[in-house]
Formats: structure tokens, sequence, C-alpha cells
């Protein structure tokens, strides 16, 4: 299967703190792939280099085999939710999305469902200030969704979702992958994991200490559940 995301030799330093060493990680085109791992073991700094937030400090990104560097027009393949909102206080909902669809390309595909589906019809002309915070974290969820990007990257999605709506979001992360999106997922939930992700790919200090499907790792573990399966990862790590 062709990959979509390439991640070569990559090391991320921070001073004389190595957050990333080494990590060489292929995510398939049309594929969901989770990472898991503690806190503090590289997951969101993966992503903020897949994303132009930040530099390696070596190796290489390529997406669709185009290497990441000067050039940010891969940029616009993207589709992001991070886990924590930040959204301009004085815009509308409408006026984000026209914003957003602005720097994106005008002619780009819309979504037009995802509105529905999240439940905005109502919300789109308020300041996005008064909405609340499950509320932003819908219109988060639906921007990332909106422009139908042939690659989503998120970061704890359903964090601060109602049960609907973090239904919706699943459903449609699945339909999204049967389309032939590729997704890049991180979740403390491994329940979650479960449910969407063909791969997952287990980060621990920095390295990348499993890579395959779940019920590779749960054989290999002897254990009944990914929640188990990586809870057992971690104790090998740490003994």
């Amino acid at each position: 299967m062709t990959s979509m995301i390439e991640f070569r030799g990559i090391t991320k330093r921070f001073g004389r703190t190595d957050v990333l060493s080494g990590v060489d990680l292929s995510v398939a085109s049309g594929s969901v792939m989770g990472l898991i791992g503690p806190n503090g073991a590289g997951k969101t700094t993966l992503l903020k280099l897949l994303l132009g937030l930040a530099h390696p400090t070596t190796g290489e990104i390529l997406v669709a085999g185009q290497r990441v560097g000067n050039d940010e027009s891969y940029r616009a393949r993207i589709g992001y939710m991070p886990q924590i909102t930040r959204l301009p206080d004085n815009l509308t909902a409408s006026e984000l999305f026209d914003v957003i669809r602005g720097v994106r390309a005008p002619s780009i595909s819309i979504d037009h469902e995802i509105i529905a589906q999240f439940r905005l019809g109502d919300h789109l002309d308020k300041p996005l200030k008064i909405l609340s915070g499950g509320t932003r974290q819908r219109v988060n969820a639906a921007l990332a969704l909106y422009y139908r990007p042939s690659i989503l990257v998120l970061d704890e999605p359903t964090a601060g979702l109602d049960a609907l709506s973090s239904t919706t979001l699943k459903d449609t992360i699945r339909a999204r992958r049967d389309e032939g999106a590729t997704v890049l997922v991180t979740s403390h939930i491994m329940t979650e994991l479960e449910e969407l992700c063909d791969e997952v790919a287990f980060l621990v200090d920095g390295r990348v200490g499993y890579v395959g499907s779940i019920d590779e790792l749960t054989t290999r573990t002897r254990q009944v559940s990914l929640e188990r399966a990586i809870a057992s990862l971690m104790i090998r790590e740490v003994a």
C-alpha cells in the first residue's frame, strides 16, 4: 500500500533534550493510524512537525512523496483539529469558515452537510466568544472536515465533545477513510482508537516502540484489549 505520510529518521531537540529520537513511521494512504503513548512521548511534537509548525532537527518528512520543507503548499491537503480550541472571538462561525476557505482556495470542494451533522446551523451567525466550550469544539471539528482534506490530523479530537458529536465525528472519520482520506489521530481513549484505527504506533521517550495492527499487538502482548496491551508495553519500558 502506498504511503501518504512518511517520517524518516526524525529527531527533534529542544536545547539538550531529545523529544524525538530517530522516528521512522509510515502512514498508508486511505488508512487511520493512531498515535499512542504516555504524556511527553512526543506525539504532539510529531504532529506539529507534520503541520510545519516546527521543524525537525534531523530527518525528513514526506507527504504524498513531497518532501516537507520551505514549500508550504502540501498543507492545503490537511485538515487539522487541535486538542485545545483557539478561535478568533470576534468572528462568527460563518465568517471563520469563509476566512479559512479564502486561505485554502475559493474553488475547493466543500462538505455543506458537516454543518448540519454537527448541529451548527443555529450558531453560524453568533460571535464565537459567546459559544459554549462544547459548541466551539464542534466548530473546531467541522472546520477540520469542511473542506474535504485528503489528510486529517486529529489531536485528542473527542475531548470536550458530547456523546452525539463524538459519535458523529468518529462516523465521519471512518467515512472519509473509506473515501480514501488518510488519518493520523492521537487519543488517550483506547476504546476510541479500537473503533477507528487500522494501525497504531506506540511512542515512548521519543522512540517508536511498536507499529502495526491492534490485533497483532494484543496477540503479541497476550492481552484482551488495546488498553491492556499498551499498559503492558509501558510496564516493559519502565521495568
